[in-house]
């Protein structure tokens, strides 16, 4: 007999873990989250808050949205990032980011209805925590998982009760495992994992003090530093972070991981706080210190029949690219509505194994992408001059050449420019946040093959409307005027079909279905004098149907069927994708019959 007992519990309470707890309260489904520690994210680890995330955030509610950018940083002063000798010294360079570059802005602008901002973990992971709470989460702190045994009907996992020694026993019906890079759910359930651990070593210091005269010209969140003769390889590259503008900072200095972790005490610290900022009698308030190390690795696999992982346990990854919360969050946008189909009876189990399917392959691409920008730096070292040589003296006089006027320093300079600019697929990688494009059980294509990319898909965002897509993101009004986007009209947990005049039969034939499928779905027919107006034209540009077809969207705003017409017979159609999505194995009953 288990102590607990809970439909799905949860191993973590950081942006996977609270995101799929509050999704799934939201949903109405009884869950707990468990944490081994006394209390949230005490440093600010994850910080870059992309476009995908804030609309995960606004699904859950306006009012969590709304507090989200309360205690953000606006885009505007995550500003352009700066490439220099300190903070005092000389500027080499820097490059629009996150969205500030005109033609990225208004790209970024015109695919959703939400901003990119920069929101610490330290404020994000709180929200999160908070919203589930809220709304029927129940949560244990001081609480370790330690093992779990998986049986045909659910999960017995035991916990350490951390302030009395005693473990408890807690039965679920599933259990996902949102516990960190370290993660002893994925080594339990035993789930497979390509790439490496430990391939760099890196330490963070915290700190506080006002540096706004460094800074405040020229608003940025990364500041990175190039100083001949320092840190790993004789090569000195470290970040200077802003966490809270302009008088809270993370800076970010690597080690050579094969020596041992240094020691970072508040002397060391505040030597190199004061060696990247350019200010030796810098007088530093020192938060906190830690080293960590630099990982590459992803989950190839991400469930069993009962256990899943997400976030850092499943994509293990380098801070490049702001991509960890990020994905986090949406691992969890992704599971926590198919978890509720099942265990409210609307679907069967098979649902479940799309997760793996759809968000494996992004856990793959975000591990690689996040490495491979590390790896981008070393055409600015190399325009520098700072390859090649570890005499500090050396690297000093090769980048001084760039000063110089003859053909060699224009070059230099050129390939310096060209250096910085190729950074944007770190730093304005608008396509990697929001492409992605599921394939699987949980999506019914139609006759179109994949549109693919008309331009770099790492860099650019393409509209879509293809199955597995997001719903693309236009401008709607309301008939008392209101405007609200594609993305408010769906999500909620619910499933949404989008017609226009000709399609109203679609919201008969949802009806029935809904009925018989124990599911919501709501009908938007959008049209002149109808509930939802299209004054801008754009639905109908970028819908890829007829006024009498259907674009329908999943929970997850993700497009799950299209059809270009109305249907011959519009309830047997709708009847077939739920069937198909939903109750695979039954259909595949019913067609053996």
């Amino acid at each position: 007999m288990a102590d607990i007992t809970t439909d799905v519990l949860i191993i973590g309470t950081g942006p996977a873990g609270s995101a799929t707890a509050a999704l799934l309260s939201s949903y109405g489904v009884e869950n707990m989250v468990v944490n081994r520690y006394r209390w949230l994210a005490n440093t600010p680890r994850a910080h870059i808050t992309n476009q995908r995330t804030m609309e995960v955030l606004r699904d859950l509610g306006r009012e969590v949205e709304e507090e989200a950018y309360l205690f953000a940083t606006e885009r505007d002063l995550m500003g352009n990032n700066v490439f220099c000798e300190s903070l005092a010294g000389e500027e080499l360079g820097r490059m629009q980011s996150w969205g500030n570059a005109p033609a990225s802005k208004a790209e970024h602008e015109i695919a959703s209805p939400c901003m990119m901002n920069d929101l610490p973990q330290t404020f994000m992971e709180p929200l999160l925590f908070k919203t589930a709470c809220s709304r029927g989460t129940q949560s244990r702190m001081s609480t370790e998982y330690l093992s779990h045994e998986e049986d045909a009907d659910g999960v017995l996992t035991t916990c350490r009760d951390r302030l009395t020694g005693r473990d408890i026993t807690i039965r679920s019906r599933f259990l996902v495992g949102a516990d960190g890079g370290n993660s002893l759910v994925a080594e339990n359930a035993g789930l497979p994992f390509e790439g490496q651990m430990g391939v760099g070593g890196s330490m963070n210091i915290l700190f506080k003090a006002d540096l706004s005269r460094h800074v405040a010209h020229r608003p940025s969140v990364l500041y990175w530093v190039m100083q001949p003769g320092a840190n790993v390889g004789g090569i000195g590259m470290g970040l200077v972070r802003m966490v809270r503008p302009w008088n809270e900072w993370l800076i970010v200095w690597g080690y050579d991981i094969n020596e041992p972790a240094p020691e970072v005490d508040e002397a060391y610290a505040t030597e190199v706080a004061r060696q990247l900022v350019g200010d030796p009698d810098l007088e530093i308030d020192l938060i906190s210190a830690n080293t960590w190390t630099v990982n590459n690795m992803y989950a190839t696999h991400m469930q069993t029949d009962r256990v899943f992982i997400m976030g850092d346990a499943a994509h293990r990854h380098p801070p490049s690219n702001g991509l960890g919360s990020n994905t986090s969050i949406q691992d969890g946008y992704n599971l926590a509505w198919k978890l509720a189909h099942v265990l409210k009876g609307a679907a069967g189990p098979e649902l479940l194994k799309s997760y793996s399917q759809e968000r494996a392959p992004v856990a793959r691409q975000i591990v690689t992408r996040a490495n491979q920008s590390i790896a981008e730096f070393g055409p600015i070292f190399e325009a520098l001059g700072m390859t090649g040589t570890v005499d500090p003296v050396k690297m000093q006089q090769n980048m001084d050449k760039r000063c110089n006027s003859d053909a060699d320093a224009e070059a230099q300079r050129e390939a310096l420019r060209k250096a910085i600019e190729f950074k944007k697929y770190e730093f304005d990688c608008h396509g990697v946040e929001m492409n992605h494009r599921y394939d699987s059980g949980a999506v019914v294509k139609d006759d179109h093959p994949d549109p693919g990319f008309a331009v770099d898909p790492e860099l650019h965002y393409q509209p879509t409307t293809w199955p597995g897509a997001r719903i693309p993101h236009c401008w709607l009004f309301g008939e008392d005027g209101s405007k609200l986007s594609t993305l408010d009209l769906c999500g909620k947990g619910r499933w949404t079909i989008f017609t226009g005049i000709g399609g109203e039969a679609w919201a008969t034939a949802a009806a029935t279905v809904a009925r018989e499928a124990g599911v919501e779905i709501v009908v938007h027919v959008i049209g002149p004098r109808m509930a939802v107006q299209d004054h801008l034209g754009d639905w109908a540009r970028i819908r890829e149907t007829g006024d009498a077809g259907a674009v329908m969207t999943r929970p997850d705003q993700h497009v799950c069927y299209r059809i270009a017409g109305m249907a011959a017979d519009p309830e047997a159609e709708l009847r077939r994708v739920f069937e198909t999505i939903l109750q695979p194995d039954r259909r595949a009953a019913a067609a053996a019959e």
